[in-house]
């Protein structure tokens, strides 16, 4: 499934994920200094959240450019169902 994210959107997902990976980092230096475990947790749930909520804004942009495919009848010969059964399959992937 091809996917393009609009200025805005793509901007937006970016900014999580690159907040994600600077929180990772964050945690990583965090256990070799060896500090306080739940200061870690924080930061690690932290990091975990802006991931999710990245993949929720993908799958969003996916569920709609999916539903305007199927509205155009177009996508490489794929019925409305299977574009259904993938998108599922992804989004319980983030489950």
């Amino acid at each position: 499934m091809d996917m393009e994210l609009a200025g805005a959107e793509l901007k937006s997902v970016l900014n999580r994920l690159r907040r994600a990976q600077g929180q990772i980092s964050g945690v990583i230096r965090m256990i070799e200094e060896g500090r306080d475990c739940e200061d870690v947790i924080t930061q690690l749930a932290a990091a975990s959240r802006a991931l999710d909520r990245a993949g929720f804004a993908i799958i969003a942009t996916g569920l709609q450019q999916c539903v305007t495919d199927a509205e155009s009848g177009r996508k490489n010969g794929e019925d409305v169902e299977q574009m259904r059964a993938r998108l599922e399959k992804l989004f319980l992937s983030l489950a």
